[in-house]
């Protein structure tokens, strides 16, 4: 397959006339200053695509449900207990449903691929289903019918709080022990061969209030390439338990116990000291930050200056999915930081386009999250590639070097008229290919989920 750039953004920078081969989902060619061949797929402007670090992808289906103030003071916890009262209801195909809209909706915002982050093992009440994955296979089918490169990410949640106390209500369904945890990875090892070869698989422990250090350290011996990513620091009464019960902040003792590297992916981190934030970004880990989330949740907001200016790596993700929006997750990550600081163009080392390193930092992060070779247009990367129409009213007028300021701060996600994970072109003038179908099972599970729900 050949496709041919009027504009593309190389790792060198902004390059003219560009022609692409990509075979078995693999870039093997790049030629700027080219002329276009017959049969060559065209295309205006071709970028990296991002990758998306962090998904719950069940939450999609419960978006715009939880914005109902109910009591004096509402949270992450308050949302929690929401969250457990809906997840209550879903049946094995409301995963598959969920997931493959959900999917769908990232390639078409800009996203090639995903790390699922998958916490959702068994049926009501903790009921095991006969395969311990089978929830998880849900994943993976979803992730095979539209296409999106995935980095599957079966999740340790053990325990109710940080002193382990038992699991109970919604947990249930969350719940296992770390032998069970090893057969599910297996099994998930097993269902993924279904996948093409650019699918992967990761640990994942939910956080330090839900795994023991004890567990948390046996996942973190079991493979030393495999990614790795938990929840940490998201919360102020997350941080507060934790130091009460560890004697040391979150994020300060995963660094204390821990060689954490760029295996790791940190989710969120938004509460860290400025000694926290520098020595973080020193050990070369990714930090997964998900905006449109956290302020949602009212988590709170990262340290963006401190972090960035000690050189750390980060990537986003869209987590609870109640908006998937390539160009407003990174809007907000700005946006968030200048309303912080009370300054403008934050997340910058040095002088330069705010857009562009906003975009490319995200990409090669994310890429190093995922344990995925994209994030970049070049011989032997992935081609996970996303065409946007630079002719949209918000870009046109807009020179190459500040084409990626106007798509992340002016443009829609709309803009996007081509996508391509690892090769598989998925997305076509704005339309995925499997849209009709994913789009009307997605409807009638709401509407059965609705019925339930009452």
């Amino acid at each position: 397959m050949q496709i041919f750039a009027d504009t593309a953004r190389l790792p060198t920078g902004w390059a003219k006339d560009v022609r692409i081969t990509v075979e078995t989902g693999i870039i093997r060619a790049v030629q700027p200053q080219s002329a276009p061949v017959a049969g060559d797929l065209r295309v205006d402007t071709l970028l990296p695509a991002l990758p998306n670090l962090h998904s719950h992808s069940f939450q999609r289906a419960m978006a715009g449900m939880s914005e109902y103030r109910a009591k004096d003071r509402e949270s992450f916890w308050t949302w929690r207990e929401l969250m457990y009262r809906f997840l209550d209801q879903l049946r094995p195909q409301d995963i598959q449903a969920i997931a493959a809209m959900t999917f769908m909706e990232m390639q078409k915002a800009g996203y090639a691929s995903v790390g699922e982050f998958h916490y959702l093992h068994h049926g009501a009440g903790g009921r095991p289903y006969d395969d311990v994955a089978e929830l998880s296979v849900q994943i993976i089918e979803a992730a095979a019918e539209t296409g999106i490169g995935i980095t599957h990410l079966p999740v340790l949640y053990t325990y109710g709080g940080v002193e382990q106390a038992p699991l109970s209500g919604g947990q249930l369904r969350f719940g296992n022990t770390l032998e069970r945890y090893h057969r599910l990875h297996e099994a998930c090892a097993h269902h993924l061969t279904l996948l093409p070869s650019d699918a992967k698989l990761g640990v994942a422990a939910h956080s330090l209030r839900a795994v023991s250090p004890e567990d948390l350290g046996a996942l973190v011996g079991d493979d030393a390439k495999t990614p790795l990513h938990i929840h940490i620091s998201e919360q102020t009464k997350e941080v507060e338990d934790i130091t009460s019960a560890y004697g040391s902040r979150p994020v300060e003792w995963l660094l204390n116990h821990y060689d954490v590297g760029a295996r790791w992916c940190l989710i969120h981190a938004t509460h860290m000291t400025v000694s926290e934030t520098r020595a973080l970004a020193q050990t070369g880990a990714t930090v997964g930050l998900c905006p449109i989330t956290e302020a949602n949740l009212g988590d709170g907001i990262f340290n963006g200056p401190e972090f960035v200016a000690a050189g750390g790596h980060y990537g986003v993700g869209s987590d609870s999915n109640i908006n998937i929006s390539l160009t407003e997750e990174l809007r907000t990550l700005e946006y968030s930081q200048r309303l912080n600081q009370r300054e403008r163009n934050v997340m910058t080392k040095g002088a330069g386009s705010t857009g562009e390193a906003l975009y490319l930092s995200a990409a090669k992060g994310g890429a190093q999250a995922l344990g995925r070779a994209c994030g970049a247009i070049e011989v032997g990367q992935l081609a996970d590639l996303v065409a946007i129409d630079r002719n949209d009213p918000a870009l046109f007028a807009l020179s190459d070097e500040q084409l990626l300021d106007g798509l992340v701060f002016a443009a829609k996600d709309q803009v996007v008229s081509d996508l391509w994970s690892a090769g598989r072109h998925v997305v076509r003038e704005g339309r995925h290919i499997n849209g009709p179908q994913v789009t009307a099972r997605y409807r009638q599970c709401v509407h059965d989920l609705k019925d339930r729900l009452r």
